[in-house]
């Protein structure tokens, strides 16, 4: 990197996204791992961000954070040779230690900053080129050193997020949602945290954890306003509508009944024959309602072709439909 990129990145704070790098060759992708092929992809397309520090570019540094200078493990290895650190190998065997102090809070930021500039300075240095085989494994070296420790750091601080959702009384929030929200936060203030102002981390993530408990507040407040009543799988699902279109086909075939008895339309024989015959509205012998029939079947009944038969069943329906205005529709 150069020297006023480095100086942009301390003045903002973060550092900008850098020109991406292309693949190594397929050759040498194909002989990755599952996990190291899915992260290669992840640092080849992702911002890559980091909180700066005129440290980084000091000889000593890697002895000071990681105890010695990068070296694979073997030429074809994709991590390094780590020494022994005591926060770290008691996160990996479950052990739960107390509240770390300034220094090593800052022990573990300078070091996930430091591999997260490192991943930055190979993918600058490859920029719009490939990278090669030794390049790359370099790159998933830091970047599993860089997953490493931000892990030790998650798993240090979600007691704080338990601890602030239990303090805040948002009785209209699930808990569970409290908690995956606090998560993300927490998550992103390791992201961004800068050891170099010394604060503590807890004041820092705290402040971000309640802001993304207020979001979530209101968020639900503007559910609440728009669906007052908690959902209901029966209520999505009432045959209310469906009856009640029912109930309507019911009482307008009663009406058309009584319209074609009472004959309140003016039809004659043979237009009452093909309402009858074509939509059912008789009654069989047996007390069961008969079968709705085809134009050509009411043709054969009374002797005319279906298309006749068409004719004589539109003309019967205008009339039905008139007389249901006149004295149904007006009243």
């Amino acid at each position: 990197m150069t020297t006023q990129t480095l100086e942009t990145a301390r003045q903002m704070g973060m550092a900008a996204m850098l020109p991406a790098a292309k693949a190594p060759p397929g050759a040498f992708v194909d002989m990755l791992s599952a996990n190291d092929e899915v992260m290669l992809a992840r640092l080849l397309t992702e911002p890559v961000d980091y909180v700066d520090h005129p440290e980084f570019i000091e000889a000593p540094v890697e002895r000071e954070l990681f105890g010695g200078p990068a070296k694979l493990l073997h030429r074809l290895a994709t991590r390094f040779a780590e020494q022994p650190d005591r926060i770290t190998d008691a996160i990996v065997a479950g052990e739960r230690l107390p509240a770390l102090s300034y220094d090593q809070e800052r022990h573990l930021f300078m070091r996930y900053n430091y591999a997260r500039w490192q991943i930055a300075r190979i993918l600058h240095q490859h920029r719009g080129r490939r990278l090669t085989a030794m390049a790359a494994r370099t790159l998933l070296a830091w970047g599993h050193r860089m997953l490493q420790t931000r892990t030790v750091i998650v798993r240090l601080n979600m007691p704080l997020v338990l601890a602030m959702a239990k303090r805040t009384k948002l009785s209209s929030m699930d808990f569970n949602e409290m908690i995956s929200e606090g998560n993300m936060a927490l998550l992103r203030s390791v992201e961004k945290f800068d050891c170099s102002r010394g604060y503590k981390f807890s004041t820092y993530s705290c402040r971000a954890i309640l802001k993304a408990f207020s979001r979530v507040a209101m968020r639900a407040s503007r559910y609440r306003g728009q669906f007052p009543t908690e959902f209901d799988p029966a209520m999505e699902r009432s045959d209310y509508a469906e009856l009640r279109r029912e109930n309507v086909e019911v009482d307008c075939v009663d009406e058309l009944k009584k319209i074609l008895i009472d004959n309140l339309a003016g039809l004659s024989d043979v237009e009452k024959t093909v309402i009858k015959e074509r939509f059912a509205l008789g009654m069989m012998d047996n007390g069961h309602a008969s079968m709705p029939k085809t134009l050509e079947q009411v043709g054969l009944i009374i002797g005319v072709t279906k298309e006749r038969v068409r004719q004589i069943q539109n003309n019967a329906l205008r009339k039905i439909r008139e007389a249901l205005e006149e004295q149904y529709l007006a009243a």
